[in-house]
């Protein structure tokens, strides 16, 4: 079950449409407090939620979601208004897990849900350790040398990716579908620059992620 909350009747009719017709259960909230209140019911498995909303805005409801043990890893996609809206939810680092701008393509939104749905499942996973490296999934934690190292959520999950599957190459397409979650507008480079920023972060670790020249990168070796 997916949770909508969302004011604007138009999208939360349209959304709540598209994800069922294409096999994801969903339903939509006019207001927050319905939406509490169908909490208290069922947990869903993602919630997709506005920012600009009666009662309480989105950043509230995520905040007060982010602090309740029994939901705090709860997947969340922000639905943001272009501009200064935008890069204020991005600078606060609310939590969320993922942004969709306004207005958005329906088929973006589904395959950026079901990205999501699919690395949520992956948070249960193994830890990752590999020399002087250690990544937990469901703990979102990421050491060198045990200091601990603050990542992106791009480049987060890119680490995490490139750690299941070590020793595969994968390719930029690869990359940019996967992390991104759909056809990805732009160019290839946006993979290198993430590698390259995720590589000066990880500092000694750094050398771990392998360029293939022509292909991609990898992560040789085995994790322990």
């Amino acid at each position: 079950m997916i949770y909508l909350v969302e004011d604007d009747e138009s999208i939360r009719e349209l959304v709540v449409y598209t994800l069922n017709s294409q096999g994801l259960e969903a339903q939509g909230f006019e207001r927050p407090s319905l939406f509490w209140k169908a909490m208290e019911k069922e947990q869903p498995s993602l919630v997709l939620l506005d920012i600009m909303l009666p009662e309480e805005d989105g950043l509230s409801i995520l905040k007060k979601i982010r602090i309740r043990p029994d939901v705090r890893k709860l997947p969340v996609i922000m639905l943001t208004a272009k501009g200064s809206e935008f890069d204020t939810v991005v600078g606060l680092d609310s939590g969320a897990d993922d942004y969709i701008p306004k207005p958005f393509r329906m088929m973006e939104l589904i395959s950026r849900v079901r990205a999501l749905l699919r690395r949520s499942e992956d948070n249960g996973a193994e830890e990752y350790r590999m020399e002087n490296l250690y990544v937990c999934p469901g703990r979102h934690e990421v050491t060198v040398d045990q200091e601990p190292v603050n990542l992106t959520l791009k480049e987060y999950e890119m680490l995490c990716l490139l750690l299941k599957n070590s020793g595969t190459v994968l390719s930029r397409t690869q990359l940019l579908n996967q992390i991104w979650g759909y056809e990805f507008d732009g160019e290839s480079r946006t993979v290198d620059v993430h590698i390259r920023t995720l590589r000066q972060k990880l500092g000694s670790a750094g050398d771990l992620v392998e360029t293939v020249r022509g292909v991609g990168y990898k992560i040789s070796g085995k994790c322990a």
